[in-house]
């Protein structure tokens, strides 16, 4: 929105006959943009000779303290599962947290609209045993390095730095792998391969009422 500062002269005669100056200020002392002109009168004139200066400024609307940032400028992208209750806490915080970074990609496997093209061939099997993410120049990283990179991004880098140490590294991977192994167990699902029959099932369904399909 352009606003608009003007600057009026008005010229009187005085009681001698004589150019006298009266200068009219208008709008907002506090702007820069703001001048005070004044102008010579000619004698004998009946009405006052009104000169405008104008000056012309954009103004720039900040952006707001907060925003977030643009998703097309992720640096990782997280595939989680969206069906698993616990996983999806995690996810929620990720999600809360990454509102003041835009840093992370949230993609659901479990949605329909999962394409393994579109994020380096991980088809839905391989990406349920465990956690995957994907850096922005096409690197995966899997198990606890997935974690800490993602955790990384969103200010939360302390909580797995002492994995970035081997020794420490392999034994977290191992307790992750057990996690893993025995998650939809433990969150009440059944076994992998009934999940994978259930959804290829489905996939069977939708295609039968559509031509493109996506497995």
């Amino acid at each position: 929105m352009a606003s608009r500062l003007t600057t009026a002269a008005s010229v009187c005669i005085g009681k001698h006959g004589s150019p006298s100056l009266r200068t009219r200020f208008h709008g907002s002392a506090s702007n820069p943009l703001h001048k005070f002109i004044s102008y010579p009168t000619v004698a004998g004139l009946r009405y006052p000779i009104r000169a405008i200066h104008g000056a012309t400024a954009e103004a720039v609307a900040p952006k707001k303290a907060g925003e977030e940032k643009s998703y097309q400028d992720w640096k990782i992208k997280m595939l989680y599962d969206g069906e698993c209750p616990l996983c999806m806490r995690e996810v929620n915080m990720l999600r809360e947290r990454n509102k003041q970074y835009g840093a992370i990609k949230f993609v659901d496997i479990s949605s329909d609209d999962y394409s393994p093209e579109e994020n380096q061939g991980l088809d839905y099997k391989t990406v349920m045993g465990r956690i995957h993410a994907i850096q922005s120049d096409g690197t995966v990283v899997t198990d606890v390095e997935a974690f800490r990179r993602l955790y990384e991004e969103v200010g939360l880098g302390w909580v797995y730095a002492i994995t970035k140490y081997k020794p420490i590294a392999t034994i977290a991977d191992a307790v992750y792998g057990v996690w893993a192994k025995y998650r939809l167990q433990i969150t009440g699902r059944p076994p992998l391969e009934e999940v994978l029959e259930l959804r290829k099932k489905n996939k069977v369904e939708v295609c039968s009422d559509s031509k493109t399909c996506k497995m």
